[in-house]
């Protein structure tokens, strides 16, 4: 996979040197000469350029690319490049980075993202999620689709602790993608019973999270 990564920072260096140890082929792009640190991630393409500017994107054969990462501190930029990526370019894929919550809004499939990360609702919602059990908690959503990616830890007292994943009646549109069991990783199977304990992981849309949420709370009249 080809991911092209704008902003070349400590956030964007972190991500190209994560997906290098995964295989993948990245190129960095950056505008500030400075930032341009080639020995922090001497396996990765640099390219010193505006990933704002159409001539910058064309440089960098953007429609080679799989994915492409808005990862600038600058929430105009990310925007402007994800659009780019998306309506110029026909990426597949295009991830960015929020760095003021107030403008999470406009980071939906009219700009082109196809996944925002808001690093501050991230840290909060892993602040929540490590202290909470039996609540549900929101860590990450999909533009494009309107789903979410959510957590819930289950309290000892729960009604669907003991039940088989498969007997569960589910709300629409939402599946059970994970769960965190003595610190492995388990794919869930219909077979599977949930235990106490157990951080579970679903792709749901959004509509349906206070559904999800009262299915799953130990306080039936939630």
């Amino acid at each position: 996979m080809r991911v092209a990564i704008a902003g070349a920072g400590a956030v964007g260096r972190s991500i190209a040197s994560e997906l290098l140890e995964n295989g993948h082929e990245v190129l960095l792009i950056d505008h500030d000469p400075t930032a341009i640190a080639v020995e922090a991630v001497p396996r990765a393409e640099w390219l010193l350029a505006d990933a704002c500017e159409i001539s910058s994107l064309d440089d960098a054969q953007l429609y080679r690319c799989n994915v492409v990462v808005a990862a600038t501190g600058d929430d105009k930029a990310n925007l402007v490049v994800s659009l780019l990526a998306k309506t110029e370019y026909g990426v597949p894929r295009v991830v960015a980075r929020v760095n003021h919550p107030g403008n999470e809004w406009l980071y939906n499939e009219s700009w082109g993202v196809d996944v925002a990360v808001s690093t501050p609702r991230l840290l909060s919602a892993l602040v929540e999620e490590a202290v909470s059990v039996g609540d549900l908690v929101r860590l990450m959503s999909f533009g494009q689709s309107e789903a979410s990616l959510v957590e819930l830890t289950m309290p000892t007292e729960a009604p669907l602790v003991g039940q088989r994943v498969g007997s569960i009646d589910w709300p629409a549109d939402t599946s059970l993608v994970a769960i965190l069991r003595e610190g492995r990783v388990l794919v869930p199977h219909s077979d599977d019973p949930l235990q106490a304990g157990d951080e579970l992981f679903f792709v749901t849309s959004e509509d349906v999270e206070e559904e999800l949420a009262r299915l799953l709370s130990a306080n039936e009249s939630r």
